[in-house]
């Protein structure tokens, strides 16, 4: 699975140029050209993590968010620091993923370990009342984490979610069939054969995220950073070699009866040219009894990439009118 996420990298980067806890340690100060923060590192179980705080305004509960992938890391979530105006945002990189420490242990990757994870980042920032945000898998973590009923927690924004593997895939893999019909044979082709790793494979993946990840041409530095940051063990183990092809822990995850446990204030969001379906992400919202749910039009997965400032300004209306619900 390496060779196969460092073949994509190699030809992401010519997309993208055009062609047990123990708390926090000391925080760097550094400055945006925008907004100023402050990052560092703490450990949890396996490793060291990185993390950032944007801002530093506590007057209203921070946003946390949680990254997708797994793996994924947070550079293509920062556009989101636009929200530390009103409100700290805070970032960090899950273990095996982006900035955080990359270890092969595959007894790490797990459900419960990255609870733990979350767990640890609050109580080490003193995140005692806070909003999530969760982008893909980081919806997933979001609701595994809501289901053990944790205390502090305002809102929840699920973006670009899913709440059944099997449905993601489904939608997937409509996707797929909108591709050329050449890509489309290479994908089948390959997936019969087990080469996913091959280069052809790779580049009619690519071509698949250009449509329907990241639709912004060419893609940004965040986009190249994150695949060159990108954690292919936990994905790989977690997930599988495709976002619409899943083989790891995670092939038969369904939570849908979730959904209508959820009391809090909860915002639904995708793309237009979301990898999963709009009607999709719109039938979830309507599980949840006085949820919200947002399209964004022309945006792929990552739209916070391809729509930073329509998609900040929908998470900053929602979070003040949560706020307005706290007692």
């Amino acid at each position: 699975m390496r060779a196969s996420i460092l073949s994509l990298m190699g030809l992401a980067l010519l997309a993208a140029t055009g062609c047990q806890a123990s708390g926090a340690d000391q925080l760097i100060p550094a400055q945006t050209d925008r907004y100023p923060y402050a990052e560092g590192r703490m450990l949890v179980n396996g490793g060291s993590i990185w993390y950032r705080t944007v801002g530093s305004d506590r007057s209203r509960p921070p946003l946390l968010v949680l990254h997708g992938g797994p793996g994924a890391g947070s550079r293509t979530l920062e556009s989101l620091s636009a929200l530390s105006t009103e409100r700290m945002v805070v970032f960090y990189d899950q273990l095996g993923a982006g900035r955080s420490d990359h270890p092969t242990d595959p007894s790490l990757w797990t459900i419960e370990r990255h609870i733990q994870e979350l767990n640890s980042v609050r109580a080490a920032l003193g995140l005692n009342r806070v909003h999530i945000l969760g982008h893909s898998w980081g919806a997933m973590l979001l609701t595994e984490y809501l289901l053990t009923d944790p205390a502090g927690v305002v809102s929840a924004t699920f973006a670009s979610p899913l709440f059944s593997t099997e449905r993601w895939i489904a939608d997937a893999r409509m996707r797929v069939r909108e591709l050329p019909a050449d890509v489309q044979n290479v994908i089948e082709t390959h997936e019969q054969a087990g080469t996913t790793d091959s280069a052809e494979y790779q580049a009619a993946v690519l071509a698949f995220y250009r449509r329907y990840l990241v639709r912004t041409d060419p893609w940004p530095e965040s986009m190249a950073l994150t695949l060159q940051e990108f954690g292919n063990d936990v994905y790989a183990h977690m997930w599988g070699p495709s976002e619409f092809t899943a083989t790891g822990t995670l092939k038969d995850w369904n939570r849908m009866d979730a959904l209508a446990t959820f009391k809090l204030p909860t915002l639904f969001t995708v793309g237009e040219f979301d990898e999963t379906l709009p009607a999709t992400v719109e039938d979830y919202a309507q599980q949840v009894a006085g949820s919200r749910f947002e399209l964004i039009p022309d945006a792929g997965h990552l739209t916070s990439v391809d729509a930073p400032e329509q998609n900040a300004e929908i998470v900053r209306s929602f979070l003040l009118e949560a706020d307005a619900t706290i007692r």
